[in-house]
């Protein structure tokens, strides 16, 4: 049986890292992506939640924050898992009787 965690638990990794990294250690936008030496534009659409994290960019912020970068990829398969979830219905196959 599947675990079913609250919506509220339903976070973006680049959100989680904008509240939980950037603000917390007090920086802007600029300056992270100085540190991480990225382009700005580049990490505003990741913690704006519009791009994915990737695993360079999960290594970048093990690297200069210290944070497990293999953590940061399994929050971002959580949030693709739950994604998908939402539109299951729209995927349409037929099971085999071979899986069964």
């Amino acid at each position: 049986m599947a675990i079913t965690l609250h919506p509220s638990l339903h976070v973006h990794p680049g959100q989680w890292l904008a509240s939980e990294i950037v603000a917390a250690h007090k920086l802007n936008v600029t300056e992270t992506a100085a540190l991480l030496r990225v382009s700005r534009q580049a990490l505003s659409t990741l913690l704006n939640g519009r791009a994915d994290l990737s695993p360079e960019m999960a290594l970048r912020f093990e690297k200069v924050f210290g944070i497990d970068a293999e953590t940061m990829l399994r929050m971002q398969l959580a949030w693709d898992v739950r994604e998908m979830r939402e539109h299951a219905d729209e995927i349409v196959v037929e099971r085999s009787l071979v899986a069964a």
